[in-house]
């Protein structure tokens, strides 16, 4: 644990940098926070500013022990540049290169296992447009087939065909990832994901009826969020409650 403490990189690093090394440790987490981790594994990474540069989690650091200071920022090779001595997860360069390579647009990628994205996943239909919540994954949705753990770095390029210009996948027997061009973007659609899977098995397991949408309903929703936010798109609105929120119950992870 002292090579989480010792590292203070606030005033060695650009003031983007910084920032992006803030927001990402809080987006951390508020993940642990929401109970979407997994003990060490999983990841979630953001580009710094316009480079092929991004930060990631050190492997073998629980999300709730993330801070500023001890994310560890590699290049799209993944060799490390800050000079932390802490490695990174292999499975989570895999994925996470593999998006920043093509997807310039995508800023932040949140790629994790909770329990209600895999069973979606993992179903022949995958994800039905049985809430509000499903709609907004829906509009923007991939799927990407079990291939093991993530080790192969030929898996990059089927991963990066089948994403496409999507901003939510699912990954059956798996998880799901979400991308966006903030770390609140990302945060909001990983959000709206979680729900929409977690409200579909809980209808799923009820056993009744279930009111179907009408198909121009579920064509305008998309378009109807745009209205709500003003232009906006939902992370923007919700990711600085969110920063607060992070920062009234995890005061240490700005360092």
């Amino acid at each position: 644990m002292d090579k989480l403490v010792e590292r203070n990189l606030q005033n060695l690093v650009s003031e983007q940098e910084w920032q992006t090394r803030v927001d990402l440790a809080a987006c951390y987490r508020l993940v642990a926070h929401m109970g979407w981790d997994d003990l060490i594994y999983t990841h979630i990474s953001a580009r710094i500013g316009d480079s092929k540069q991004f930060l990631i989690n050190p492997f073998g650091v629980a999300f709730d022990e993330v801070t500023a200071s001890n994310l560890v920022k590699i290049d799209i090779q993944g060799n490390i540049l800050d000079g932390s001595e802490l490695a990174i997860n292999p499975a989570g360069f895999t994925i996470h290169s593999a998006i920043h390579e093509v997807r310039h647009d995508a800023t932040c990628v949140i790629h994790l296992h909770t329990p209600a994205t895999i069973c979606v996943a993992s179903q022949q239909q995958g994800l039905l447009p049985l809430s509000q919540y499903a709609m907004f994954s829906l509009a923007s949705l991939s799927y990407h087939d079990y291939e093991g753990l993530a080790v192969n770095l030929d898996e990059r390029k089927r991963l990066q065909d089948d994403l496409a210009n999507t901003n939510h996948m699912l990954l059956p027997n798996h998880g799901a990832l979400t991308l966006g061009p903030t770390i609140g973007d990302a945060f909001m659609r990983f959000y709206d994901l979680q729900r929409a899977c977690e409200i579909q098995l809980a209808m799923q397991a009820s056993g009744q009826p279930i009111v179907p949408v009408k198909q121009h309903i579920i064509d305008s929703v998309y378009k109807q969020a745009n209205i709500v936010h003003s232009g906006q798109t939902g992370g923007q609105k919700a990711w600085p409650a969110m920063l607060r929120k992070a920062k009234r119950l995890f005061p240490d992870f700005a360092r």
